[in-house]
């Protein structure tokens, strides 16, 4: 009697599988799985297996599975689980329903695969396909790259839904809620997309299909897919402050609206990104497909163009700062560490991995970054793969002043320090909303014999390694001390809406009187550094007698930034200080404007299936109108989408109180994340973590 097939995998084997294998948050009905684990499916036939029959499966992932290159996988039933290769065990049964154990290797590749079954001894003919299954990388399995030992570790960089970016500069570090949304509806199936729509993959689907096997590939691939700027990938970074015909950066509030527009375009890249929403993106989709992930935020980051590990910064004689180079220092800059083994560079390497989607310096022809050892950077090892050098000098390199005489082009320098590049660099605890310093794991104590060995060390490696030639490079020897010492001090506080009180206060240094002349102006910037208006100049001349101190108010009105803030709300201010017989000194300092509050309160308690009433307030703190007022809101499980409510203008110190209703669908810890903007306050934000009981 022929044997013959009746039914596919059932439905009910999907829930006990996606808890074991940790997948049950995913909103698919597709089973889907983690590599190196067994997972169950149950057959039924017209009639019971006799003895000596035998079942013949076969995996299959990619455009063109081999058994060469390991995209396919064909195995008969055998009496024990294998640990290094597809394999099947039958449990005991003596009806027409058969359950099958299968277990794949821990380096299987990752995909979508095609799952079939066949007589052991029969012929092609009598294939049958049994459906489709998600292979991910397994954080679980000890066998696998991406092991992660630490059980609340694994929630926290694996299964957390949302989280927080720490963002401003080193005076101020506030931070926003991120909805990650890794298991919400179709974000799985978008997060394959992206790999499938690789340049990689373009040009060798087959060996791209076999490759995803490795965490370090999988992870340089999405780094370079998340831009758009070479492949048609996720999103299109855009700095210039003009975000007309997108959505302005800071206006996004989670990586699920992102994607799905993503897709719903037709895979054209969607616009507006920054660093933070390129980061975020990437911790989607590689949470999404298994690889533990965390943000990283680091203040003062450096952008060093030429490899050289300085960064150079100009000033004219009145104090404003000039664009001369590529070379830049950035308020804050956002990227990704990865938890895998680095099989390439040996197991002391191994842990987390710095991965960068954000399109700054292209690598090997794309813009990708990473993934570059975390530890290599920290011991200066930037002869290793990937982009190293890059990221070392993010927050290490040297950062050299420079004077600049516009009408005869010469530049003179008058500064260089080792100390200020790579502050405060920062993550999110696990399992809170508290900030963890990671500085040292990223460099030795500032200012400690070990951190300028190993920054030596690091310029000896880039002239072995690349043709670098340190002693060639513009490095000036600045031997002369300066005379004086400068400060920028905040005297109030600093909200918009409000003048900017500062007091400059200058030291002589010397025994001697110094007569100093100090330049000051105030340009508004973006995050970047990039000065995009001048909002405020002045000068002072003042003779100190000798060590004398003294302190000078700055005020900035509101009258004069208002119409050239940016969206970051910052201003850099900048004082040239000429001393008579001496070396100019440059101080300088960031100032990030406070928004108004956006308080939110949860009224009632969350149940599942059930509605809750939220209520935001809003007060315009100005003395005038405040038109265009629209708040947003989302949340995974507690919204369908994004909510967008319009509101009527707001008077001078009113408030409005806008009320919400959410109904969440699925139980546990959700974030609900409001955004206000109208047209004297772009994105104003404001977060709140719900508990959704059952």
């Amino acid at each position: 009697m022929t044997l013959l097939y009746t039914s596919n995998f059932q439905p009910h084997i999907t829930a006990t599988n996606a808890g074991a294998h940790h997948t049950d948050k995913y909103s698919s009905t597709e089973l889907i799985v983690r590599r190196g684990q067994a997972f169950t499916i149950i057959l039924t036939f017209n009639r019971a297996l006799q003895t000596g029959e035998s079942l013949t499966f076969i995996a299959e992932t990619g455009p063109k599975p081999s058994l060469q290159a390991k995209t396919q996988a064909v195995f008969d039933i055998s009496s024990t689980a294998s640990n290094s290769t597809w394999s099947a065990v039958q449990q005991p049964t003596n009806s027409s329903s058969v359950s099958i154990s299968i277990s794949s290797p821990a380096n299987a590749a990752i995909g979508r695969y095609k799952l079939s079954v066949q007589p052991a001894s029969g012929g092609s003919a009598s294939r049958r396909s049994l459906g489709t299954f998600v292979l991910l990388f397994n954080p679980w399995s000890s066998g696998d790259d991406v092991f992660m030992s630490d059980s609340t570790e694994r929630k926290e960089y694996v299964l957390e839904e949302f989280g927080i970016v720490f963002v401003g500069n080193i005076n101020h570090i506030s931070k926003m809620g991120w909805n990650y949304g890794q298991f919400q509806g179709d974000i799985l199936n978008i997060c394959l997309s992206i790999l499938d729509r690789s340049l990689n993959y373009r040009k060798d689907p087959a060996t791209d299909a076999s490759r995803r096997n490795d965490p370090k590939y999988v992870g340089r691939v999405l780094s370079a897919m998340v831009n758009g700027n070479n492949d048609n990938g996720v999103i299109w970074g855009n700095w210039s402050g003009n975000y007309s015909g997108g959505t302005s950066p800071s206006s996004w509030n989670g990586s699920v609206e992102i994607l799905r527009k993503w897709k719903d375009s037709g895979f054209k890249p969607v616009k507006f990104g920054q660093c933070w929403v390129f980061a975020s993106v990437l911790t989607t989709a590689l949470r999404c497909l298994g690889i533990p992930t965390r943000m990283i935020s680091n203040f003062n980051s450096a952008h060093d163009t030429d490899r050289n590990l300085s960064v150079d910064e100009y000033y004219d004689e009145s104090g404003n700062p000039l664009k001369i180079g590529e070379d830049s220092i950035w308020n804050f800059h956002v990227w990704n560490e990865s938890w895998f083994i680095r099989s390439d560079l040996g197991p002391s390497y191994n842990g987390w991995q710095i991965l960068d989607a954000t399109p700054q310096e292209q690598s090997e022809g794309i813009f990708q970054c990473g993934p570059a050892s975390l530890i290599a950077i920290k011991e200066g090892d930037v002869d290793l793969d990937y982009d190293s050098p890059f990221v070392f000098a993010e927050v290490n390199a040297d950062r050299i002043t420079w004077t600049y005489d516009i009408r005869t082009r010469e530049a003179k320098p008058i500064s260089s320090e080792t100390t200020s590049v790579g502050q405060f660099t920062s993550t999110k605890a696990v399992g809170s909303y508290d900030r963890v310093d990671v500085t040292n794991n990223y460099k030795y104590a500032e200012g400690s014999q070990k951190e300028r060995e190993v920054y030596e060390k690091a310029r000896s490696k880039l002239r072995r390694a690349f043709g670098f030639n340190p002693t060639s490079e513009k490095r000036p020897e600045i031997d002369q001390k300066p005379d004086i010492s400068g400060k920028f001090k905040v005297d109030g506080s600093l909200e918009i809406g409000k003048d900017v009180s500062l007091i400059l206060v200058l030291r002589n240094l010397t025994s001697d009187a110094k007569t100093v002349k100090a330049n000051m102006t105030a340009w508004t910037i973006v995050y970047t550094g990039k000065p995009i208006h001048e909002v405020w100049k002045d000068s002072l001349s003042h003779t100190f007698a000798p060590e004398e101190e003294k302190q000078f108010p700055i005020k900035i009105t509101y009258a004069e930034y208002q119409q050239n803030l940016t969206r970051d709300n910052m201003i850099q201010v900048t004082a040239l200080c000429q001393v008579e017989s001496g070396i100019d000194v440059v101080v300088g300092r960031n100032i990030n404007l406070d928004n108004p509050d956006l308080v939110m309160q949860v009224l009632s308690d969350a149940k599942v299936n059930e509605p809750v009433n939220v209520e935001v307030v809003f007060t315009n703190p100005l003395d005038q109108e405040v038109k265009n007022c629209v708040l947003q809101a989302e949340g995974s499980d507690l919204l369908k989408g994004k909510l967008k409510i319009e509101m009527p203008s707001l008077q001078p110190r009113q408030s409005s109180k806008v009320p919400i209703e959410i109904i969440p669908t699925k139980s546990g810890t959700k974030q609900l994340l409001v955004n206000f903007s109208c047209d004297k306050f772009p994105d104003v934000k404001a977060f709140e973590t719900i508990n959704v009981a059952k």
